[in-house]
């Protein structure tokens, strides 16, 4: 093994190494910034409801950095004989690991913040002494709520860069959770202020506010997830387009001057892909292991991406091995 940065074995191109390396950096400096945050959340809670669905929530938050490091030390190890793809589906467990907390965790709160309203139940908001004055504990909470969300902004929009470069959706899904918790915290100051003003309601509904969010992004991280781990059609880091490679894969196929048809089945294996390419020989060509392994090569040299290609040639394509 080199000394360069690797997963499952192969070394990374430089830009991917450079950006795995910032990735672990940021995603260890959120975890310390996480454990001071939902300490000084906790500490100022009080009964407020806002408060403490931003306390789960940020405890919460610890969940994506976390399944980000242990799925990249797994992906790490190389294929063997009871695993011949490596562990690059770790990305994928951890994904789902992530959102279905978040989900779940988004229920609970959504059912706890919502019978709170309906209830009327009014949230206690005392005074503390600090230095020999009295002050409204409400201006504490709003303090710290303040101070909360400036290290997730800040963190959330410099993992974006590195998601991308080495399409991690865990890494993205953290860098989402990051925006969901500076939103949070802003919800949170307006639910605080709100009691301040006499509207008890306040508190209630930015708690449902900051639930709703949890839930959203739990969603759409466990479906993601659960689309990736059933080898749905690979798509782009933040979810949203089909991967331009599969296009590429199927530009390349076209060009082969010996095949009539072509087709292809791409696996999103976590950080990297295993292609299936099917091509259809023209009547009285000859197919030869040469011809095959040069079309191996040119899928394999795409991208770094490409881990792993098997190419062989069928006499018809199946419609579902077409780029839609």
């Amino acid at each position: 093994m080199s000394g360069k940065t690797a997963l499952g074995g192969r070394d990374l191109p430089d830009e991917q190494q450079a950006a795995l390396r910032r990735a672990i950096r940021l995603e260890w400096v959120t975890l310390a910034v996480l454990a001071v945050t939902v300490a000084a959340v906790y500490a100022v809670s009080g009964q407020s409801q806002a408060m403490k669905a931003a306390w789960i929530e940020d405890s919460l938050s610890f969940l994506p950095p976390i399944a980000f490091l242990v799925a990249v030390r797994v992906s790490r190890i190389p294929p063997s004989a009871r695993f011949p793809y490596g562990r690059h589906r770790a990305v994928g467990i951890g994904h789902l690991v992530a959102g279905v907390s978040l989900l779940a965790m988004g229920v609970f709160l959504i059912v706890d913040s919502g019978s709170g309203l309906i209830t009327g139940e009014r949230p206690p908001l005392g005074v503390v002494e600090l230095g020999g004055h009295v002050i409204w504990s409400g201006w504490l909470m709003v303090a710290v709520m303040a101070l909360s969300v400036i290290g997730p902004f800040i963190l959330g929009r410099m993992k974006l860069a590195p998601a991308e470069a080495l399409h991690d959706k865990v890494l993205f899904a953290d860098a989402a959770m990051n925006r969901a918790d500076w939103k949070t915290g802003l919800a949170t100051i307006v639910g605080v202020f709100g009691i301040g003003l006499g509207l008890w309601w306040a508190d209630a509904v930015a708690a449902l506010v900051v639930s709703v969010s949890i839930l959203s992004d739990g969603w759409s991280n466990m479906r993601g997830a659960i689309e990736g781990l059933a080898d749905a059609r690979p798509t782009r880091f933040d979810g949203t387009d089909p991967h331009p490679l599969v296009y590429e894969i199927d530009e390349l196929l076209a060009e082969v001057d010996w095949a009539v048809d072509r087709g292809a089945r791409v696996r999103d294996e976590g950080h990297v892909f295993h292609v299936e390419a099917f091509l259809v020989p023209a009547e009285g060509r000859e197919v030869t292991v040469e011809r095959l392994s040069e079309v191996r090569r040119g899928l394999a040299q795409l991208s770094w991406k490409i881990e792993d290609v098997v190419v062989t040639v069928v006499p018809e394509v199946l419609d579902a091995h077409r780029p839609c």
